[in-house]
């Protein structure tokens, strides 16, 4: 299993201001976490940055300082998130920490949080839930144990005995689920709802029901996440084309495009491309 370590600092001549180690899992974890990373900042500062909407449903172990956390918005005094896990959100993420942090984090997908966490992902979904109320006592003695860990190789090898472990007894994706959730992510969210509830013998209704247990959004909203994802992918290799990324991904038009944007990432196009 690789280890890639990143170090980070603002100059040649600044000290390094935190750390970053990431593990890709072992083969039986495949489609259930996607990455392991282990994140330690090194000098004081005030570090702020913002995600996108994505797929992944991070669960975040914190051995230090929290961070402060705003879901579409600058997070205030009382957004404050140690040790964690966060369901899917359509909209950015502004995270901003204060030199003192250091965390695990294990990055689920959305089907793979489900198996885990063990219950309806609408209950993460458009939030962050603190590591007790997620994993119980078995969660705090993952902290404490992780906290006691020499070094990150040797946490993240118990982070994912814990993940195997837990998913021993877990129940399996529903295939029809499966299935419709594969087809989006693979359509790039051009796949019609209609058409694979059809492909089910569901009504729309119904598998919006099955998508939010399981992914905590409906594939609506999953297939505004894909569409979103693959044009940002496509405008970071031709930029000046705004209209055919548009077209290429499914949106009406371009302006269609500059409102999801906005929308799930709080930018315009030009400012991400």
């Amino acid at each position: 299993m690789s280890v890639e370590t990143e170090r980070h600092r603002q100059d040649d001549r600044s000290p390094l201001h935190f750390e970053m180690e990431r593990r890709i899992p072992c083969p039986s974890l495949q489609g259930i976490v996607t990455d392991i990373c282990g994140y330690r900042e090194l000098w004081p500062g005030h570090f702020r940055i913002v995600e996108y909407a994505t797929l992944t449903v991070p669960l975040v172990i914190s051995f230090a300082e929290a961070f402060a956390i705003g879901l579409g918005k600058a997070p205030g005094d009382n957004d404050r998130f140690g040790s964690f896990a966060a369901g899917l959100f359509a909209g950015p993420v502004m995270i901003e920490s204060f030199g003192r942090a250091s965390c695990v984090q294990v990055n689920f997908t959305p089907l793979g949080a489900r198996r885990f966490f063990g219950q309806p992902m609408s209950a993460l979904a458009d939030r962050m839930v603190v590591l007790d109320d997620v994993l119980g006592s078995e969660g705090t003695a993952l902290r404490e144990t992780l906290s006691n860990a020499a070094d990150w190789n040797t946490r993240f090898t118990i982070v994912q005995a814990f993940v195997a472990d837990r998913l021993a007894d877990a129940v399996e994706t529903p295939a029809g689920i499966a299935w419709a959730y594969e087809r989006i992510v693979n359509s790039g969210g051009r796949t019609r709802i209609a058409w694979l509830a059809g492909e089910l013998g569901w009504s729309r209704k119904h598998l919006a029901g099955k998508f939010t247990d399981a992914t905590g959004i409906g594939p609506k909203t999953l297939s505004r996440i894909v569409r979103f994802n693959r044009a940002l992918g496509l405008s970071r290799r031709s930029a000046d084309d705004w209209a055919g990324i548009a077209a290429d991904c499914g949106y009406a038009d371009q302006a269609h495009l500059v409102r999801e944007f906005r929308d799930l990432s709080g930018q315009t196009p030009t400012a991400l491309g």
